[in-house]
């Protein structure tokens, strides 16, 4: 490409024409030569007659200008000129093979839009050049695979960023996966100095020339809140020192009702050239249990969204001894280890049974006390039941009681022999016994059990055949140390020494500690260690994308402990909430000893950024100009000859105008039909149209015949029910998840297509308002629902992934009662161009009953918020602008009454979601009947 100023010229050897105009307007401006004079006696009678229409022997210099204009339009135009090309100065501009290395990590997620856009003008370029196109993304290194420009752009639409950062092990595999036979590199860097760029930039630059675009827009890093001194302190950070800038930090989590809501939002501010900053908030047990996420708002990227875990959330732990405190024996006391134990971590509470369990705490702990009143017993239990933990430990008074003796005790893990056992004393045969390694099986399973932990007393279990399945920890003798037993969603556990060092040296040591940590008897703020969390699995409850989405986790496996800790980030490890066997744990982003420091480039490499002037080409332009140019001459030239005049001005003057109207109107028809779509359902006009009649309303995926067959489904739709129903729905539209509001539409039909985008949070946070409001999302998945619900076609797989941050209620398949089959006609199956009988809806409730004299049962009154199928409807009721059906079904007669039962389950589905259930208002017809007879 030639540059000329801001302009560029894909042929630019065609302004050589341009030469050519000095001749043309010398050709032009000619005068024929004079004629010769002869005199001619009937001239004599031509005298005194006056010609109105005069030619004028030459061409004004006005209209020679306009056909120059004309033709140099012509010129420039099939020149190829683009403006605002991308400066090639100083490269090695050649149709040789184009890599793309994508970092595609969090970072750049807050720009992700910005780099694609980027992306597109890159492969256009390299389209008009020729070259062939890779793509590389570090987060996922795959084979590389060279290929048309055009091809890879259809592609871009799929492309996400990644919730991590490609570390070390992920570009060596990337250096690996690099061709040999050269080729010029393009790197889409997120930002973050690594010590891994120094190799790949150089493996990149031994096959060819490298440039970077790199964005320098400000990156926001959140790291995980923290509980200091009573309040929540939460770290942020920015890549890049700057003036004084001020974010807004918002705490989402669930309200009272059970609704998501952002319960804190407070302001933080970088001071001047600052890349830190810190917010301490204070707030109440409660809310701080009820927090699910935090995050920087307007930063959407992982690294800007915290998880809070139960590091946050410290417990309520009820303390209570069989003894009391004696003042200068606070060692002796039973419960001074456990409170020196848990005062960090746990808000304690003290008083009688009677007056914490109102309280409703997490942890109960009795230390030493044998005998519960009938009425502490009952309220003990009930409390169990709901999900608490009662800790229980020996003691003299336990070991003298007859508690859990001849029966188990309710309240008790194991029945308790008469007496104790002492060992090592000095009125005892043998030494101080040591703990045996914790089974696999043992919440305690990796502990460490340092060697001078000994036990020198101890209660003893009466053997029983589910002893063995209730002890967690053990001497080495085989005694049992430890012992649990479930109570409803609650436990019981009993360690058999005191909570002192009265019986041994256990409450001395560390090990005391991380026993109660592992039982959620005490909440540690700091992240543990891998060493810590060796021999448990963990299983993800929510994970992050790259854009910072709170997702479902699905049927991700679980994780080892020691991975979740040491392990980076990555596919087989996502960053997200973590549940364990008592606990759940945060795995996030970003971490407190994370280095946020900007990408630096060696000065050979060309950095650009990604906000450049968009190429734009003119050919068009200045083609269409030309013509409109030639048009006006044709109208001098008319005017100039006098033969706008009379009868025939006014007809050429209406074929000259139509004609230059033609020229913007082809324009507009290169522009697809479903861009019109979107341009006009977000005007004004069309949310008027919208909110004044029925209007059924289809997602656009981005597949232009997806979108076209949904459009003329809901078409055929429409028509059926405005000449069989009293609803007469407008045209329906195509929405823009992204821009549309949703409220004027009572039914969504959402084609799932694998290559759709994911729609953003905001989008999400309109889509469920819509379903909350009494709104209707039809999922169609088109693939004949061959996978069972979707759980292995590539549509399934992305209606999971669609339909994961959505509010949906419980599903069922469709029951034969269900108010869709009776609505308006009465249907046993729900076709569309395929025939399968699985479509699922909002589960009914546990107590819908038949009643007597009919034949369905008393359902809610609710609409069920999706329809969930794989039939493909919008096929079925697809019909062009005169009613013909656009596509085949089956053959002959058994196709059209497959149709005719789809357009019928279509109109039952408008009418459900225009009318709710009225017809499970049937059920009170006896009753009212019953009573208007007596």
């Amino acid at each position: 490409m030639t540059m000329l100023g801001p302009l560029g010229f894909t042929a630019p050897w065609l302004l050589l024409g341009l030469l050519a105009l000095p001749i043309l307007w010398v050709i032009l401006r000619a005068v024929p030569p004079a004629p010769i004079r002869r005199m001619f006696p009937g001239v004599v009678l031509l005298l005194g007659l006056k010609d109105d229409d005069q030619v004028t022997d030459r061409t004004p210099w006005w209209l020679l200008l306009l056909r120059m204009l004309a033709v140099a339009a012509v010129i420039l135009g099939l020149a190829g000129p683009v403006l605002n090309p991308a400066d090639r100065t100083g490269e090695q501009v050649g149709a040789g093979p184009l890599l793309v290395v994508m970092d595609a990590s969090w970072s750049s997620a807050s720009d992700w839009s910005q780099r694609i856009d980027a992306l597109d003008a890159l492969l256009t370029r390299a389209e008009r050049e020729g070259r062939p196109v890779a793509l590389m993304r570090l987060t996922d290194p795959q084979a590389v695979q060279f290929q048309a420009a055009g091809v890879l752009k259809s592609r871009l639409t799929g492309l996400q960023p990644e919730p991590w950062t490609p570390d070390d092990t992920l570009v060596e595999r990337a250096i690996a996966l690099l061709p040999g036979d050269g080729f010029d590199s393009y790197w889409m860097s997120d930002g973050l100095a690594r010590d891994s760029r120094a190799p790949l930039l150089q493996a990149l630059e031994a096959q060819g020339d490298v440039t970077v675009f790199e964005s320098p827009r400000a990156h926001y890093a959140l790291a995980p809140p923290t509980y200091e001194d009573g309040h929540v302190v939460l770290s942020l950070q920015r890549l890049r020192p700057g003036p004084e800038a001020e974010v807004s930090i918002a705490g989402h989590g669930l309200d009272p009702a059970g609704n998501p809501a952002v319960l804190v939002r407070n302001p933080v501010v970088f001071e001047q050239s600052a890349t830190e900053a810190r917010l301490e908030l204070s707030l109440p047990a409660e809310l701080r249990a009820r927090l699910t996420r935090f995050e920087i708002e307007g930063a959407r990227s992982a690294g800007a969204v915290a998880l809070p875990d139960d590091s946050l959330r410290r417990r309520e732990v009820a303390l209570m001894a069989g003894t009391e405190n004696r003042e200068g024996l606070e060692l002796l006391s039973p419960l001074h280890f456990l409170q020196n134990a848990l005062e960090p971590t746990a808000d304690l509470l003290e008083g009688t049974l009677t007056e914490v369990l109102p309280a409703n705490p997490d942890v109960i702990v009795l230390a030493d006390v044998a005998t519960l009143s009938p009425n502490e017993e009952q309220g003990v239990t009930e409390w169990l039941e709901t999900g608490g933990t009662l800790l229980r430990f020996a003691g003299p008074r336990v070991a003298a009681s007859d508690l859990s003796r001849g029966t188990e005790d309710p309240l008790m893990p194991v029945r308790l022999r008469a007496g104790g056992r002492s060992v090592g004393g000095a009125m005892s045969w043998g030494e101080p016994k040591s703990l045996a390694p914790f089974t696999e099986d043992s919440p305690f399973y990796g502990l460490s059990i340092p060697e001078d932990v000994t036990i020198t007393s101890q209660v003893m279990a009466q053997p029983d055949p589910t002893l063995a399945s209730r002890v967690i920890a053990q001497l080495t003798d085989g005694t049992p140390l430890v012992t649990r037993k479930s109570v409803g969603q609650g436990q019981v556990v009993l360690f058999h020494v005191t909570a002192n060092a009265e019986w041994s040296s256990l409450p001395l040591s560390g090990l005391f500690v991380q026993m109660l940590e592992r039982l959620a008897i005490s909440s540690m703020p700091a992240a543990p260690e891998a060493e810590d969390l060796e021999g448990t699995m963990w299983q993800p409850i929510r994970v992050l994308d790259g854009f910072g989405r709170v997702l479902d986790a699905g049927n991700l496996p679980g994780v080892e402990g020691e991975r979740l800790i040491a392990d980076p980030l990555g596919s087989e490890l996502r960053p997200g909430l973590y549940q364990g066997e008592d606990r759940s744990l945060a795995r996030n982003v970003v971490t407190d000893g994370m280095v946020f420091e900007p990408a630096a480039w060696p000065e050979r490499i060309t950095v650009e950024g990604l906000s450049r002037p968009e190429e734009t080409p003119l050919a068009g332009w200045l083609l269409a100009g030309a013509i409109a140019l030639l048009l006006a001459d044709v109208i001098a030239s008319l005017a100039l000859s006098g033969r706008l005049s009379g009868s025939r001005a006014g007809a050429s003057a209406v074929i000259l105008a139509l004609a230059l109207l033609t020229i913007p109107g082809q324009g507009h028809a290169q522009q697809s039909e479903q861009q019109s779509a979107q341009q006009e359902a977000s005007g004004d006009a069309a949310a008027i149209l919208a909110a004044s009649e029925v209007t059924l309303a289809h997602v656009l995926t981005g597949d232009r015949q997806i979108d076209d067959t949904a459009q003329a489904g809901l078409r055929g739709l429409s028509e059926t029910l405005f000449f069989r129903t009293s609803v007469e729905p407008a045209e329906p539209m195509g929405v823009d998840l992204e821009t549309d509001e949703l409220a004027f539409f009572p039914m969504l039909y959402w084609p799932v297509t694998p290559t759709q985008p994911t729609p953003s949070a905001e989008a999400y946070v309109k889509l469920n308002e819509y379903l909350r409001s009494g709104g209707m999302i039809l999922f169609d998945t088109r693939d004949a629902d061959v996978a069972g619900f979707g759980t292995s076609s590539p549509e399934g797989r992305k209606l999971q992934q669609l339909a994961a941050p959505l509010d949906i209620p419980p599903l069922e398949q469709i029951p034969g009662d269900h108010v869709l089959t009776r609505t308006f006609y009465l249907l046993q199956d729900f076709p569309g161009r395929y025939s399968s009988r699985d479509v699922w809806v909002e589960a009914s409730p546990q107590d819908a009953e038949m009643v007597e004299g009919m034949p369905f049962r008393n359902l809610n009154d609710n609409v069920t918020p999706v329809v969930i199928g794989g039939n493909d409807w919008a096929a079925a009721w697809a019909v062009d602008e005169r009613g013909n059906p656009l596509v085949r079904m089956g053959s002959g007669f058994a196709g059209e009454r497959q149709r005719e039962i789809a357009y019928r389950f279509g109109v039952n589905l408008v009418m459900h979601v225009l009318t709710g259930n009225y017809k499970s208002d049937q059920v009170h017809v006896p009753a009212l009947l019953d009573r208007l007879g007596q």
